[in-house]
């Protein structure tokens, strides 16, 4: 019917209601609905959806920056020194950032498939399926992202941080939520899953301890060799440049091994992470020194000398005469078995 609601619809829009208006056409006013009035309000309808999409992570990606920042220097979860917090909060808060942003415009594409009308059910379906088979077939993957965020929110380790992993140990380069990438003492680079750290040492985190084992005579008086331990171990401790190295003077532990030879000797302190090294170097150089000034020199081990094996000497034919004090084969008659006269006779 040539009316306003026959061309338009019972909902006509601006534009057709304006063509119709205009043109009193069917056809011109059903052309505008189709070609124009239609595009028009999907396209307005994906643009307010991008924007609001955008507006939404920009709101959120502010609120977790604010609750980030809160965290790194009140949330007893994250322990450590500042500078180490503020990493983690960091890190932490790039992981909130990004998954946000990836719901939101899920959720926003979503919305724009519906508007184009496609229908969102066998999508949703072949999505979940196609969903679970990435499960199955990236356990691997997800157990080390797992892994790695795990690790970053408890402060396993660092960047910085000496570990021992068990395979490897060395010190950490770069770590992500999938791999930790560390250097040994040898200069060998380790790249190391994640997801297959079952257990971790860290040898820098809050403290060290530079431990050393001396050893000295057994017969010695380890009462005389305590005190000029701990001389030497003062001695360190009052030096400045050593001092700011060391969280407590250190402490002679006392005898820790006895062999048949010698006593093992243990010295002890308390150091800032990753200065236990030089400290031990330091103290042995020290202890050793102090040691040699009071006369008193490591025990040697006992060598015994073991001789060689003599050689198999080849066998030797017999001489044609007997050698002296040997008896000469007899002959004549004695060789017969005949009786042989006495001397003088």
């Amino acid at each position: 019917m040539a009316t306003l609601i026959g061309s338009c619809g019972t909902s006509p829009g601006i534009a057709c209601r304006l063509a119709w208006d205009l043109t009193h056409s069917i056809g011109a006013t059903q052309t505008v609905n189709v070609y124009l009035a239609g595009p028009l309000s999907r396209t307005l309808r994906i643009a307010f959806v991008i924007t609001l999409a955008f507006v939404a992570r920009a709101i959120s990606h502010r609120l977790i920056n604010r609750v980030i920042e809160h965290a790194a220097t009140t949330s007893p979860v994250l322990t450590g020194t500042n500078e180490r917090r503020e990493q983690r909060a960091r890190a932490l808060g790039s992981i909130l950032r990004s998954a946000v942003s990836v719901i939101i415009f899920s959720v926003a594409v979503m919305v724009i498939l519906g508007d184009l009308g496609i229908n969102l059910a066998p999508l949703l379906a072949s999505s979940a399926v196609l969903g679970v088979a990435l499960g199955f077939g990236a356990q691997d993957l997800v157990k080390d992202y797992l892994a790695g965020i795990l690790m970053l929110i408890e402060d396993h380790y660092g960047v910085g941080d000496v570990i021992n992993t068990g395979d490897a140990t060395g010190t950490v380069e770069a770590m992500s939520l999938l791999t930790t990438r560390l250097r040994d003492v040898n200069g060998v680079v380790w790249h190391i899953h994640n997801g297959s750290i079952d257990r971790v040492g860290n040898e820098s985190q809050g403290w060290s301890r530079a431990v050393i084992d001396y050893p000295v005579p057994y017969e010695t008086d380890l009462a005389r060799i305590r005190l000029l331990m701990e001389e030497a171990a003062a001695a360190v401790w009052d030096e400045p440049g050593w001092r700011e190295l060391m969280l407590e003077a250190p402490e002679v532990w006392g005898a820790q091994e006895l062999s048949g030879t010698e006593v093992t000797m243990r010295v002890v302190a308390k150091t800032a992470p990753l200065r236990q090294w030089e400290v031990a170097r330091e103290l042995r150089a020290r202890i050793k020194s102090a040691l040699d000034t009071a006369g008193i020199a490591r025990t040697e081990p006992e060598r015994i000398a073991i001789d060689p094996a003599p050689e198999a000497q080849p066998d030797q034919a017999e001489p044609d005469r007997a050698g002296p004090g040997q008896a000469e084969p007899p002959t004549g008659s004695a060789a017969a078995g005949e009786p042989t006269a006495p001397a003088g006779q």
